[in-house]
């Protein structure tokens, strides 16, 4: 059994207390003074037991356990008289005698104030007896008593363990707080003083129970140790209270952005798909028009095309990452060859200095000058790169009269050659040319094979082949268009 916090389900306003009857825990015997406690704490350990064996809930904190026993025996009497007659010890005795002749070790016992009743010596030593008893037999026993006696009895037994009920010397009154491991300790010198009796008359008593004394100074410094850890137990609860708060804060927090965010996507993608279904729409009736009109001119399906185009958002170049790495390469460097501006000399970049300052070894010459004052060749050389131009040329044919014009797509990429050949065919159409020459190489043949699947797929070329063999032969593709 394990309770922890665990409550008397009639009092108000109880105090919390753990309990820890662990397997290998037979006897518990609570010792100390009385209206200290240690009959509610009896009666809290049955109570829970019986509630939560018949399936109600107990008071108690969460991990709490306890055990299943098939039967659940108590003898408890509240004996608050001084006057002790035979007949309550009969009865008691009488209680007891039947416990023991029906319990077992899956039985459950607790007994109050045991051996009570008559003469103390003879009393502890029917205690002790029958808490052997049942400590051999192996039945879980919880007992309170008045005896001292049973407090060596506890330590010097295995398998019993001995508890009693904290007391505030400072108020002369019980805190009711179970201390689980410590001996209860009589008191009586200290409330005698603290009540004004003389202290010549307390000195005399104490150097009469001189043998006790060292006991209750164990006994006490083990309860000001029990105290402690009760109070740094107590803070590792407050510290624990708070992580669960702030990870509850946080986790709060998390869920917040969580749902923020998947708010933004949702947006987003409705945004999106907003934007595609109305160039989807656009399209659909882009595509029926031109459906409705069976023989379509050239310039009319150009123009369709460049409608369709439209319907694609214009990219933002600005923020191409390989872009912003093309100008980054072309930045000046160490060792880059340059050419001066103001001579027009060509120069070595030899060290970067502050405020955009390059030193340049010109010939012998050193000299420093800004980025402005130079020109890299490499950008240079660049520049004045002459660019392919496409170039539509007409030339008479020998079969038509009309004329021909070509294309030239050899070290374009895919990409780019399909691109150009779909805008030359266009305007080959808009020319009304009847032929054209595409020239494409032969090289690894993919653009020969993209540009024979276009032709194919173009409703307006009438017919296709290679080349005579004296005009470029599969290098070159002949297109009829009509």
């Amino acid at each position: 059994m394990q309770l922890l916090q665990a409550r008397h389900p009639l009092l108000t306003n109880p105090v919390a207390n753990d309990l820890q009857f662990l397997n290998e825990l037979t006897v518990i015997v609570i010792t100390g003074p009385n209206t200290g406690g240690k009959t509610v704490m009896l009666k809290t350990l049955g109570l829970a037991q019986l509630m939560a064996q018949s399936g109600l809930p107990i008071l108690a904190d969460k991990g709490s356990k306890v055990a299943v026993f098939n039967e659940i025996f108590a003898d408890i009497g509240d004996e608050q008289s001084i006057e002790q007659s035979l007949s309550t010890f009969s009865s008691h005795m009488t209680n007891i005698v039947e416990i023991l002749a029906a319990a077992d070790k899956d039985s459950l016992v607790l007994v109050d104030e045991l051996g009570a009743g008559t003469d103390p010596q003879e009393g502890a030593s029917l205690a002790i007896a029958i808490l052997e008893h049942l400590r051999l037999m192996e039945i879980k026993t919880m007992a309170t008593t008045h005896y001292p006696e049973l407090k060596a009895y506890g330590i010097e037994t295995e398998f019993v363990e001995n508890a009693s009920m904290e007391f505030d010397t400072e108020t002369l009154s019980p805190t009711y707080h179970f201390m689980q491991g410590v001996p209860g300790r009589s008191n009586a010198f200290e409330i005698a003083r603290r009540l004004g009796l003389a202290e010549i008359i307390v000195n005399e008593a104490e150097r009469l129970t001189d043998s006790d004394t060292d006991v209750n100074r164990i006994i006490e410094r083990l309860e000001e140790q029990t105290h402690e850890s009760r109070k740094r137990l107590d803070h590792i609860k407050e510290v624990e209270q708070d992580n669960l708060k702030f990870n509850r804060a946080v986790k709060k927090l998390y869920n917040e952005f969580s749902h923020a965010k998947d708010k933004e996507f949702e947006k987003a993608s409705a945004k999106a798909q907003e934007i595609v279904d109305k160039a989807m729409a656009e399209s659909k009736e882009i595509l029926k028009n031109l459906h409705d009109r069976a023989s379509l001119k050239p310039h009319e399906v150009i123009e369709a095309k460049s409608q369709l185009k439209k319907l694609a958002p214009e990219v933002d170049l600005s923020k191409n990452k390989v872009l912003k790495k093309a100008k980054k390469l072309r930045a000046p460097r160490v060792g880059d060859d340059i050419v001066v501006t103001a001579y027009g000399q060509r120069g070595t970049l030899v060290n970067q200095g502050k405020n955009g300052k390059w030193e340049v070894q010109v010939g012998l010459i050193k000299m420093t000058l800004k980025e402005d004052e130079f020109t890299l060749v490499k950008v240079q050389e660049e520049a004045q790169k002459p660019k392919k131009k496409q170039v539509n040329v007409v030339k008479k044919s020998k079969k038509s009269a009309g004329p021909r014009a070509r294309l030239d797509l050899r070290g374009k990429r895919y990409e780019e050659a399909m691109q150009e050949l779909d805008e030359f065919i266009d305007q080959a159409l808009l020319n009304n040319m009847a032929q054209v020459d595409i020239i494409h190489g032969i090289g690894t043949g993919v653009i020969r094979e993209g540009v024979t699947k276009y032709l194919r797929r173009n409703k307006h070329v009438k017919s296709f082949g290679y080349a005579p063999q004296n005009a470029g032969g599969s290098g070159c593709t002949i297109a009829n268009l009509g």
